[in-house]
């Protein structure tokens, strides 16, 4: 009887641990000896080269938050793991645990904060229309009539009817599976228009085969802060990534890394993506925070 009371104890004891390790990340990634980062297989901040080779611009910003990570809990060693993520299970595997940090390109906002925590906003976003250079479209007023792509999980479609230069005008939307889907749709004459993140249109352009074909057109659809997410009620994680955030930030390292992938050649074309830091992510430097989408205004 007391082996089978001495079992269960142990049993109970593990089973807490484990319970408590749920919600204290930093406990989980000391006792592992790892952390699992989700990344983006085609975002405009984070995409593939193959092989299990993830890089971009919130990519490496991920790895350095690990190598921060590491130092503050004196770990030797620290192996980082990558999971690729959809705009579809971002959410789900962030909450059951199978991601510790995703640093895709999320949008922070009030229906996505009730399932997740986000970290300080490192860009912000313009959503914007994609378009063949030779098809007429200038703005949202051409869309009349067209066949628009975006991408399954994401709300840019639901933004443009939203706006109010929409009204009246009727368009049939199709869905891509992913951001590369999506921009093949487009590619192939088979959506007219893609409406997506500026960011993700720029990068899959960049990395087309005839980049001058395309051109990003038209008013902006909304501004949108994109952050790391994470799992709810772990304060210290979010602090431990929100410091790591705040030291590349004053080090000029986040910068340097913006610069690395957004104005200077990127594989696998040797192209730049060609988009200037602008006011909206300075200012979010500037005064970090982890303020909502729907504090920020169209103007």
């Amino acid at each position: 009887m007391k082996k089978h009371l001495l079992a269960f104890a142990v049993a109970a004891v593990a089973a807490g641990s484990a319970f408590a390790q749920a919600g204290d990340t930093l406990a989980k990634i000391k006792s592992s000896g790892s952390i699992t980062l989700g990344v983006r297989e085609s975002s405009g901040l984070g995409y593939t080269l193959g092989n299990g080779k993830y890089v971009g611009f919130h990519t490496e910003m991920s790895e350095r938050i690990a190598d921060d990570l590491q130092k503050q809990l004196g770990l030797a060693k620290l192996e980082v793991k990558y999971q690729p993520l959809t705009s579809q299970n971002r959410v789900p595997l962030v909450q059951n645990g199978t991601v510790d940090l995703e640093c895709g390109s999320t949008t922070n906002n009030q229906s996505r904060q009730k399932d997740a925590a986000f970290a300080f906003t490192t860009y912000v976003e313009e959503v914007r229309i994609a378009v063949k250079a030779n098809s007429g479209i200038t703005g949202i007023k051409d869309l009349n009539g067209k066949t628009l792509v975006t991408t399954t999980g994401t709300t840019s479609v639901q933004t443009l009817r939203k706006n109010k230069r929409a009204d009246g005008l009727t368009f049939k939307e199709i869905m891509g599976k992913d951001h590369a889907d999506s921009f093949l749709m487009l590619e192939s004459g088979r959506a007219d228009a893609f409406i997506m993140d500026g960011s993700i249109l720029a990068a899959n352009i960049s990395k087309s085969k005839s980049p001058a074909d395309y051109k990003i057109v038209g008013e902006v659809l909304s501004v949108e802060p994109i952050a790391c997410m994470m799992r709810k009620d772990d304060p210290a994680f979010k602090k431990a990534v929100d410091d790591s955030i705040v030291r590349q930030i004053k080090d000029g390292s986040l910068a340097k890394l913006y610069d690395k992938w957004f104005m200077q050649p990127i594989p696998p074309n040797n192209v730049k993506v060609g988009l200037p830091l602008s006011a909206a992510t300075k200012d979010a430097w500037e005064h970090p925070n982890d303020k909502p989408m729907e504090a920020y205004e169209v103007k």
